[in-house]
């Protein structure tokens, strides 16, 4: 094939987004969600995606369970090593028992040590877990964006799209690398340092965990309001992306109607949405760290009250006290880190929603479960009382059947929005019909894998596209595995090798979609050198030469006529000059053909073709 890209014919789905322009389209996208669809069902399905990585995420976990008891022992050997020392102030007739003090000392500095080793492998094995799982996240959407049907693509703003496929899943990415671990670490840490506690003292460790709902209904509360403005953001975020893909692809005509100051106005007035939906996250988000320091600061006051207490009336000794206090700091250090991830887990799961909407778009229709193959193709395809609609309530086309035999040069000519590029399409199986049969060689398209249906068929479009490469790359992608010779031949054919050559690099020139360093007839060429070298039973033109200047469109119908030769040709065009030796045009109106025959047949018949033709050549213009 020679392009990927197809161009829509109107009233397709999207094409009143389209026509909004880009201060209406932009403004639809810029509108935020007002809540989660269903946040915990979205929650749940992000943990799923851990699942291929079980073995992994049970490893992660037994390590930070044991960094973490190790951790939580420590506090409570260090107690022994202050009530050495205490006894040994209050009796100096025995003195401080260095020794057992030394052995206390290592036996916590092992402690930690390992703690930290633990913890080291369990930070590795999650980030390989997490990694791992956006790889295959990652994957997912690049074969879903491969099933998506082109009706849904279209309907789409690219930009956020993209942001979907990006950002999001970077935001998904950084959000479950540091919350998977941290949540993990903290909940272990919680728990062990409560049962420690509790085995020190159950009267001190119940004033401690009066904190604990407290916490949670503080977390609660501010990350519900947060909630609903980190989707903000996000929806904000790729409004922002799609308004800067669109101005910067349209840049050019930006430029040419002097529009730089409403599109710096659109930037600068999404761009304030963005910041004010950010800040309003971020800052609410903000307050849990110093309400949790809070309500820990009063918790350490109650135990250093209570447990001095204690001490003074023999209930405790000292160091269990000392252990109790440190324990009491680790209790609301996990609390708060608790708190913080619930807001990167809420930025996250808002992000995730909006990239399993991806991947729950609704997907072209799946090849049959037998395909039908065509081993040999010769071309021949016949409508056959083929109805089709964008929209069920506005049929486009109605009954519509034709045929055309192998090698025939089938020309569409019509006035805009007649249902021209619709048909073409059709062929190729990007949107599917919704009556009747089309057949290739007599087999069903319908029953053909869609792969091998459009390896049948060449197009070459209006709008070209090229990707970032050579020249000799761009030719080489209508055949995979083709050779140099086959290359240059396809280029002397379609007259790009008269060009190439005054170019520094020749065939090694860089270009892009934007061309480069060639102009609009040049790109053309290019295409249908491509289309030329994957030597298709079928070829399709769609206005393939519209945007070139006289002598460059010689060239190209030259270019065409080679690459037609002994080809099922379809050729929608404008320039009624371009189709005169066609074996049979089709004159479109409203997605019916209302005329067909070659040139001088329907010269002669005087009607919708004869109106045409002589608007162009014939009569001077007039209003409309």
């Amino acid at each position: 094939m020679s392009d990927p890209a197809v161009t829509e014919a109107p009233k397709q789905p999207g094409s009143e987004l389209r026509n909004m322009g880009p201060a209406g389209r932009m403004a639809t996208m810029g509108m935020p969600a007002e809540k989660s669809k269903d946040f915990g069902g979205s929650s749940r399905r992000l943990l799923s995606q851990l699942r291929p990585e079980r073995f992994g995420a049970i490893m992660g976990v037994v390590l930070a369970l044991g960094s973490v008891t190790l951790s939580v022992l420590g506090p409570r050997i260090l107690g022994h090593g202050t009530d050495i020392i205490f006894k040994g102030l209050n009796n100096r007739d025995i003195g401080i028992d260095f020794h057992g003090l030394r052995n206390v000392l290592l036996g916590v500095l092992v402690l930690y040590i390992a703690s930290a080793a633990l913890s080291l492998l369990q930070s590795f094995t999650l980030a390989k877990v997490v990694q791992r799982t956006m790889y295959r996240l990652r994957a997912d959407v690049e074969d879903k964006l491969n099933r998506l049907s082109l009706s849904y693509v279209d309907s789409q703003p690219r930009g956020d799209m993209l942001s979907r496929v990006t950002n999001d899943i970077d935001n998904i990415s950084q959000s479950m690398q540091q919350s998977l671990s941290m949540v993990l670490t903290s909940t272990l840490s919680l728990v062990g340092v409560v049962i420690m506690m509790y085995i020190i003292s159950p009267v001190l460790a119940s004033v401690a965990v009066v904190t604990i709902p407290l916490s949670f209904y503080v977390i609660r509360v501010v990350t519900k309001r947060s909630k609903l403005r980190f989707i903000a953001q996000w929806s904000h975020t790729g409004a922002l992306n799609a308004q800067i893909e669109e101005a910067f692809t349209g840049h050019a005509l930006v430029k040419v109607f002097g529009r730089q100051r409403e599109i710096e106005q659109r930037f600068s007035d999404k761009n304030d949405q963005l910041y004010e939906a950010s800040f309003g996250a971020q800052f609410i988000a903000g307050l849990i760290q110093p309400a949790m320091m809070f309500l820990g600061n009063l918790n350490f006051v109650a135990i250093a009250v209570i447990g001095g207490l204690r001490v003074s009336s023999g209930a405790m000794s000292l160091g269990d006290v000392q252990a109790f206090i440190q324990y009491s700091r680790q209790f609301t250090q996990p609390l708060t880190q608790l708190a913080s991830m619930a807001n990167v887990l809420q930025s996250g799961i808002a992000s995730a929603e909006r990239v399993f909407e991806l991947l729950d778009a609704p997907e072209q229709s799946p090849d049959a479960p037998v395909p039908e193959t065509t081993p040999e193709p010769r071309g021949r395809v016949e409508f056959d009382h083929v109805s089709f609609s964008y929209d069920p309530a506005n049929p486009l086309i109605t009954d519509l059947s034709l045929i055309a035999e192998p090698g025939q040069t089938v020309a569409i000519v019509g006035p805009t929005g007649a249902g021209k590029t619709t048909l073409v399409n059709l062929i190729m199986r990007f949107y599917e019909i919704g009556g009747g049969a089309i057949r290739l060689d007599g087999v069903d398209i319908s029953q053909m894998p869609r792969r091998d249906l459009r390896s049948n068929v060449g197009m070459v479009l209006q709008d070209t596209w090229l990707f970032s490469g050579t020249i000799r790359e761009n030719i080489a992608y209508g055949l995979v595995g083709c050779t140099e010779e086959q290359i240059l031949e396809a280029a002397r054919a379609t007259y790009v090798d008269r060009f190439v050559h005054s170019l520094s690099d020749g065939y090694d020139t860089r270009i892009d979609d934007e061309g480069g360093a060639i102009s609009a007839g040049e790109k053309q060429l290019i295409t249908i050198a491509r289309a030329f070298l994957a030597d298709p039973a079928i070829l399709i033109l769609d206005e393939a030469t519209s945007s070139v200047d006289t002598r460059t469109e010689v060239l190209i119908q030259h270019a065409m006529a080679a690459l037609r030769s002994k080809r099922t040709s379809f050729v929608i065009a404008h320039r009624l000059s371009t189709i005169r030796d066609a074996d049979l045009i089709l004159v479109m109106d409203a997605g019916s053909i209302v005329e067909q025959g070659n040139h001088h047949e329907l010269l002669a018949k005087r009607g919708a073709y004869y109106a045409l033709y002589n608007a162009q050549f014939a009569a001077a213009a007039v209003d409309i």
